[in-house]
């Protein structure tokens, strides 16, 4: 499965963000997109989620070589500041979000067996997710997007509030998640970027380009996606 995106290009106003993008995501795969905060990452995700209209161009998924829309039941899309429903519990949110996708999970399982997956301790399955710290109303936002097994996961910079023993459990479920899926996942952090992910997508000037890795821990490497990253004008 691939997601090919052709000529894709965003404006706003006399600001141009995107600029005639050209790229192919495949399947299996963490891609890195690292650009500076400012770059245009978060405008990519709301075109790819149909948030936001382009200006030109088009993006589909080729699945064995046939060619299909990308529907909103593809796109799985964790923010980078947790969104969840806070005057529900845990558990409400979870069961209301499988009740009302339950004809599109498949193998539903018990409720409990989600949060054991999350590391969720059982005392707090039950607290209203206002009372959630971030790291684990990310955890609730991420656990409803492996429930629903999204062909393409977008996730803008979900690690970076999060304290590093969290954030480690996240990187290691996104490891065991890549297989069958598209997953992109933004950042403004190199280092975190060089962990985490399989292949380095450089945003800048509102373009893609592939950043290789063969010699990702040369400091040369490092100076070249710097450099790249300062030159950008879109801050």
């Amino acid at each position: 499965m691939k997601l090919v995106i052709e000529n894709l290009s965003k404006s706003f106003e006399n600001k141009e963000v995107l600029r005639d993008i050209n790229f192919i995501f495949e399947d299996g795969r963490i891609y890195g997109l690292l650009g500076r905060n400012g770059s245009g990452k978060t405008t990519l995700f709301n075109c790819l989620n149909r948030d936001i209209k382009v200006n030109s161009g088009s993006f589909y998924l080729d699945v064995n070589g046939q060619r299909r829309e990308v529907t909103p039941l593809d796109i799985g899309y964790v923010l980078s500041t947790p969104t969840v429903p806070e005057f529900l519990t845990g558990r409400e949110f979870l069961k209301f979000f499988l009740d009302i996708n339950e004809d599109s999970i498949n193998e539903i399982k018990p409720i409990d067996k989600y949060f054991d997956l999350m590391s969720i301790e059982p005392d707090d399955r039950d607290k209203l997710l206002k009372d959630y710290s971030d790291g684990m109303k990310n955890k609730m936002q991420m656990l409803i997007n492996i429930i629903a097994q999204p062909n393409i996961l977008l996730l803008d910079e979900p690690l970076t509030s999060l304290d590093v023993v969290v954030a480690e459990e996240m990187k290691q479920l996104l490891r065991t998640l890549k297989d069958d899926r598209i997953t992109i996942f933004s950042t403004h952090i190199m280092d975190l970027a060089l962990d985490l992910c399989d292949v380095i997508v450089l945003l800048s000037h509102g373009d893609l380009e592939i950043v290789a890795k063969e010699n990702m821990d040369s400091q040369e490497f490092k100076k070249r996606i710097l450099a790249a990253l300062r030159e950008d004008g879109h801050e």
